[in-house]
């Protein structure tokens, strides 16, 4: 009976021990369209630091309004640029409404977008570089918030938002606000022109978790030179995500070569790849999916709706769900 006990106690303590390392890992959960599979429109995703920060980046058209249960808590909203698939210029009804390939759009965002609603339903910050926070800072004061909320991090400078340090990267590519989000007059005078407004360049970003785990959010963008000098040689990114939807952004090949020869992350997640990238949550034979898998020199994963990835420090992933 002795023995029993004291083998329990040595059992309890080292399941003790090892709870601290688990706990130091960072978890990614996709919030896509269709549960289990990776849809054209899926941009979505949150990533939960040790601490318990939650950060959304780029809502897109997929989480399906504030009250999407999947959110849960929100402290920090990320958006890459004003393009409607990444800062919701609508979105679904419910999670799983319509299908992989045609997916149901069909609540708009218009005139706040939807970055803005859940930052007003969850008390969020929005965390934007070059001119955006101030179209933020004006819509939360449109609709009650605090405009405060709206943060910037500008190029070449930092953040710390719940214990995680957050720096803006170039990305190559437009960044115009969609006149129906200006709306009024000068929103109709602008569209009727064919003109966008101006909020300054797109961004990526780069995250440094609690855990010591920097992350490379590429947003949408072409081959920049930044993506060795800055977030290989400053940043030292270990986990990235990377765009791989061609035509609009850096197609399989190009996004392949970007991870493989300037940022070399120990692990990328793929992600904006237009398509229906799976099928029972399988990836589709064909598909630029499939083609940056097979040219992706790391190992690299596919962000299947709701199951989550889990990382280490060090940018290789401890588990799948």
């Amino acid at each position: 009976m002795n023995r029993s006990i004291k083998f329990t106690a040595a059992a309890a303590l080292l399941a003790a021990l090892a709870l601290p390392a688990v706990a130091q890992n960072v978890k990614v959960t996709p919030l896509g369209g269709i549960d289990g599979e990776f849809c054209p429109q899926d941009r979505a995703l949150v990533f939960e630091d040790p601490n318990g920060t939650r950060i959304l980046y780029d809502p897109g058209r997929t989480v399906a309004g504030a009250n999407d249960p999947r959110l849960g808590k929100i402290d920090i909203i990320l958006v890459s640029h004003m393009h409607g698939d990444h800062v919701g210029n609508a979105h679904n009804k419910e999670p799983n409404s319509g299908t992989c390939a045609s997916p149901d759009l069909s609540v708009s965002a218009l005139p706040n977008t939807l970055a803005v609603e859940i930052a007003l339903a969850k008390k969020s910050k929005i965390v934007t570089g070059s001119e955006m926070p101030p179209f933020f800072a004006a819509k939360l004061k449109a609709n009650g918030g605090d405009p405060a909320n709206a943060m910037l991090a500008r190029f070449g400078g930092s953040v710390v938002v719940g214990g995680v340090r957050i720096a803006t990267v170039l990305a190559l590519h437009s960044n115009g606000v969609d006149p129906d989000f200006i709306g009024g007059d000068l929103g109709k005078a602008m569209k009727d022109a064919g003109i966008a407004g101006n909020v300054g360049s797109a961004t990526g970003y780069v995250l440094t978790f609690s855990n010591g785990l920097v992350t490379y959010l590429s947003g949408d963008t072409g081959i920049l030179a930044d993506q060795e000098r800055v977030v290989r040689d400053l940043y030292h990114a270990k986990l990235a995500v990377m765009n791989i939807g061609d035509g609009f952004t850096t197609g399989p090949a190009e996004a392949a070569y970007v991870m493989n020869e300037l940022v070399k992350p120990a692990s990328v997640i793929v992600s904006h790849a237009n398509e229906v990238g799976t099928v029972g949550g399988k990836v589709r034979p064909g598909s630029k999916t499939e083609a940056f898998l097979k040219a992706a020199k790391m190992p690299a994963y596919v962000p299947l709706s709701g199951k989550t990835l889990v990382f280490d420090g060090d940018g290789k992933a401890v588990a799948t769900n």
